[in-house]
């Protein structure tokens, strides 16, 4: 199995400790990419109309996208039911993947107004609502809290990676202050060898 892989990718991330949790990691290669919300990899493009990160190869070739469908499909190719569980812990597994990844869609917008977009263009109210929903959304996971302890499935690894995203791209962003609870819970989260493995970096820097 193949990956278009960045180190940056919160997205990636969560592919990638979904299969170190699954015991696929050692099974998918990474492949370099020059993803970019304006310049677009021809590469990737040519697999992906979206030209995003991460694209997935199955053995077969099959070229797999988004995050979502990436982690499902290493979840069957491991016996399945183990980080999308059956039954009522299914829908809040889910319904938790997706508050993460509205996190992440809004801190990504909120990144790119920032370092992408031309200065004479960018536009402060639209950034301001991007980082509104990255509160509420915080918010949200401070006030379930509780529900995340224990766990280790889509919904919580999403989260950690959506927490683990705003401490890289957003560090003046205190979203610890005022929750403490999630603050822990994370801290403890991030102790996972899936985790740990998976922190992103910017590969220009290295």
């Amino acid at each position: 199995m193949k990956i278009f892989y960045s180190p940056a990718s919160p997205y990636v991330r969560k592919v990638l400790a979904v299969g170190i949790e699954l015991g696929l990691a050692d099974r998918i290669e990474k492949l370099p990419s020059a993803a970019h919300p304006v310049n677009r990899d021809a590469n990737i493009v040519a697999h992906n109309p979206m030209g995003k990160v991460p694209t997935f190869f199955t053995d077969s070739g099959y070229a797999l996208y988004d995050s979502r469908v990436i982690c499902e499909y290493l979840d069957d190719l491991a016996g399945g039911n183990r980080m999308f569980p059956k039954g009522e812990t299914r829908w809040e597994a889910l319904r938790d993947q997706a508050l993460a990844d509205g996190l992440l869609d809004a801190a990504l917008l909120a990144r790119y107004e920032q370092v992408v977009r031309p200065a004479e263009h960018k536009w402060q109210p639209w950034l301001d609502g991007q980082m509104a929903k990255i509160t509420s959304c915080v918010d949200a996971l401070q006030a379930k809290v509780a529900t995340l302890e224990g766990r280790v499935d889509i919904g919580t690894i999403a989260a950690g990676c959506a927490l683990g995203y705003l401490d890289f791209r957003f560090p003046d962003y205190d979203w610890r202050k005022g929750r403490e609870a999630l603050a822990n819970w994370f801290k403890q989260f991030s102790e996972r060898p899936s985790m740990r493995d998976t922190v992103p970096f910017d590969a220009a820097a290295k």
